[in-house]
Order: C-alpha cells, then structure tokens, then sequence
C-alpha cells in the first residue's frame, strides 16, 4: 500500500465524538499524519503497551506462583502443578480470535478499559485461592484458568494498534508493542519472588493483589488517553477467507514450534528450576521469559535481510539444540549448562518469533497476482492468518508442560518430553524447508 501524498488527496480533516470516538482517521494520509495523526498513534500505543504488559503478566502469574504452593499448605503433585501452569494458555488462547473481534465492534479504547478491568478477576482471584490450602484441585484449576483472560489481551492489543499506523510503520509499531506484552512474562517472574517474600514468611497472596491497582490504572490511562476509531470496521470474514488457505494452517503449525514454544517453555520453567535444582533460586526463572522477549525484534530484522523462512529454520534447529543442552545438563547435574541452554533456546524461539510473522504478509503477498483486488484479499487473509496462527500457536503453551507432566507420570522425568520436542522441532524444520524454502517449492523464488 503506498502512502498518499498532500499533492493528491486534500487534507481530512479528524472529528472527535462523545467516548473519544474519532471519524475521519487515515494513516496513510501524510497530511493528518504529520499534523497530530502520529502523536495520537504513539500516544494509544504507548497505553496499549502497558495493558498489554499486564496482560501477559497476569497470564503468566501462576508460572512463578505454582511453585511456592506447598510451601504454604498445599500438596500438590507435579502432574497437579503443570496443570495449574498449562491450563491459562489453553483459556488464554482460545479467547484469541474473540479478543480480536471485540476491538472493532466495542472500539479499541473501549476494550482495552473493559479488558484492563477484566484482569482484576484472575489476580484476585489468585489472592484469595493461595489463602485456602483446603480447595479441592477442581477448583484450583477453575481459579487458575481465568488467567487466560490475559492471554486474550495480546490480539486485542496488537488488532487495535494495526489500525493506527501507516503500513510503512505499522511493523515497527506492532514490533514494539508485541515485546512490550512479552516482558510481562519476564516482569511478574522477577517481581513476585521479591514482593511474597518482603517482610517476613511467605504472603503468595500479593501476587495477586500487587497487580489490582495496576489494572485500575491501566484502565485509567486507556479511559483518559486512548480513542476509539470509527474507521476500524469488523469484518469475522477474514477468518473464514485465511481459513480456506493451506498455508494458513502450515503456518500456525509452524508458529507452535516458535510461540508456542515460548509460552511454553516460559510457564513452565520455574516448576522446572523447583523440581530439578531445588537448591536454585526461582529468582532466576523471569532470564528465560526475557531473553525471548527481547529476541523477537531480532528475528523479524534478519527475515526482512534474509528471508522468514530461512531465518525459522536456524531457529528451530538452534531450539532443538537447546532442549538437547538441556538434556545434558540434567544427566550431567550441571545446572550451569542446563541453564545456559536453556537461554539459548528462549532466544531462538524468540528470533523464531519475528521471522514467522515476518513470513505470514510475505507468502500471502507472494500468491497474489498483482491485481488490486488480490492485493486487498492478501491483506485480508493476512489479518485472519495471523487471528488464527496467534490462537493456535499459544496451544503451545499447554502442550508443552503437559508433555513435562506426562513425562514425568511415566518416567520419572522430564528427558523424554525433551527428546520428544526435539523431534517436533526437526519435523517443523523439514515442514518450513519442503514448503518454503526447498529450490523447487513453489514460494522458494520469493524467499518469503
């Protein structure tokens, strides 16, 4: 899409209704943008950022919290605590599209309150559960799935900031608030050790209610800062449109191994540091969360020089190669090498992370024939894919501590869920080369 000029379209003029509704936004007119349009931009993604920051922070509160859980009165079990970690990926997922859907119907300020608000409930609801040891593991579970409202907070976020930027910024802008969301993750790993411990004992009910006044201004900042745009239409179409694209479910495969991956992996870790090097403390735990927040950037600059799909397939083999380090690290009793792989993993599932969705625009684009009209439907399927890759791909999150939990069940650790996600990890690799990068594939001219 090319962006208009002031030589030929005159200026629009921006008009502003009751609940910061605004009619007349067009991004790509470089008259509204240069006269106040790019300030309202960055000023809505600013707070988007900060919502979507607690978002994921609240989704991944029982990552860091699961493994404290009987040292104030539980007894729980290790297939017990992975489903306490797992299942707020799966709610979290599953309310993706959803999520997505709301910010055109509802408005994109409008949501980003109500969503902010939303949190309360989970963090609340943390608080008071961690405080009665004597729930049954049913309820438990209930408790911990409505951090999967979190989750959703990511789609929302990053559907309503596409709507504010030209296209020619609009992926540094969705770069941007994509790690923004991200360090959430890394963020609550690293502050709920420090806060349940501050004073004497242990109070894992602060994890909970740390996060209540940050909701509320959240809210308040979307409530007072943010707009809603008239020109953001919704349009459930898309989905169905990507829905019919093979590629589209190639891609959200693919997007599991990378996403997926870590989300993962990032849940679980700190049950991991627990169960495997007791001795260590879960301070660390928030590294890996980070390291693969601050990767992703990463991996989108190297697609764009080299291609999305070259850059996924180094990125898989380099995850494949850290489960492996981690695979030595727990025979050997090394936790320095366990660790450090580890790290290279959450980095690699990061550049992972930028390059699919670097490849998702490329390969639509690459299918179109030029036209106007397949250039709008590439758009369009461009827009479902990545609704429906970000659903599927989190699953991810549930899939791999429960591989961890059953792993456990029936072995007594956690080396063959490893080994076994090495092997995914190969068969994603073979899948991206075959489809997209293989001399004779049909897309490997485009180096998508």
């Amino acid at each position: 899409m090319t962006t208009k000029t002031a030589t030929d379209l005159p200026e629009t003029t921006l008009a502003q209704r009751p609940g910061r509704w605004m009619d007349g936004w067009d991004p790509e007119d470089a008259n509204q943008w240069a006269s106040g349009g790019k300030q309202i931009a960055n000023r809505n993604l600013g707070f988007s950022i900060f919502a979507e920051f607690l978002g994921f922070a609240v989704w991944a509160l029982w990552s860091i919290v699961v493994p404290q859980l009987n040292n104030v009165g539980f007894t729980l079990d290790t297939n017990q605590m992975f489903w306490l970690v797992s299942v707020p990926a799966l709610v979290g997922a599953t309310l993706r599209i959803p999520y997505t859907i709301a910010v055109p119907i509802f408005g994109g300020r409008n949501w980003t309150i109500v969503s902010a608000l939303l949190l309360i409930i989970p963090a609340g609801g943390l608080a008071w559960a961690v405080n009665h040891p004597e729930l049954p593991f049913g309820a438990l579970v209930a408790i911990a799935a409505l951090a999967g409202l979190g989750g959703g907070n990511f789609a929302s976020s990053m559907a309503n900031i596409a709507y504010f930027f030209p296209q020619a910024e609009k992926g540094k802008a969705l770069g941007l608030n994509a790690a923004g969301g991200n360090i959430g993750t890394a963020a609550v790993q690293f502050a709920v050790p420090l806060v349940i411990i501050a004073g004497s004992g242990i109070a894992l009910d602060r994890a909970g209610l740390m996060f209540i006044p940050l909701c509320l201004l959240a809210a308040g900042f979307a409530f007072f800062g943010m707009n809603n745009l008239s020109s953001a239409k919704a349009n459930p179409r898309v989905y169905a449109e990507a829905a019919k694209e093979p590629h589209t479910w190639i891609l959200s495969i693919i997007y599991i191994g990378t996403f997926g991956s870590f989300i993962g992996y990032a849940g679980a870790f700190p049950t991991l540091l627990k169960s495997q090097f007791p001795q260590v403390s879960l301070s660390l735990a928030f590294m890996g969360a980070l390291v693969g927040s601050i990767s992703r950037p990463l991996g989108g600059m190297l697609a764009d020089k080299v291609g999305g799909a070259r850059v996924t397939i180094v990125s898989m083999l380099a995850i494949a190669l850290g489960a492996a380090g981690a695979i030595a690290g727990l025979q050997t009793r090394n936790f320095v090498l366990f660790f450090g792989s580890f790290m290279w993993l959450f980095i690699s599932t990061g550049v992972g992370n930028g390059s699919v969705y670097r490849m998702i625009p490329a390969v639509f684009t690459s299918l179109s024939d030029g036209t106007e009209q397949a250039k709008s439907r590439a758009l369009a399927v461009t827009a479902g894919c990545i609704g429906i890759a970000g659903a599927i791909g989190a699953i991810g999150g549930f899939l791999i501590p429960r591989g961890f939990a059953l792993s456990t069940q029936l072995s007594g650790g956690i080396v063959p869920a490893l080994y076994g996600f090495i092997g995914v990890y190969l068969v994603l690799t073979v899948l991206t080369w075959a489809v997209y990068a293989r001399k004779s594939a049909a897309l490997a001219a485009a180096a998508v």
